[in-house]
């Protein structure tokens, strides 16, 4: 039988694996930055057709 102080020792080194393994899988899934950054002062031309819809796929 485990005491409580051995417990709560368990579920913080548990909670430390997990927010590891969450921060590996996290790095591992994120997009590496582009070369080509969009420019915040272009001006961006939106179809007048492409306003409100959404397209669906064929199927």
């Amino acid at each position: 039988m485990t005491t409580r102080y051995e417990r709560l020792k368990e579920q913080r080194r548990m909670q430390r694996r997990i927010r590891l393994v969450v921060e590996e899988r996290r790095m591992a899934m994120a997009v590496p930055p582009r070369e080509h950054s969009l420019d915040s002062e272009a001006t961006i031309e939106i179809r007048p057709r492409a306003i409100g819809r959404v397209s669906l796929p064929a199927g």
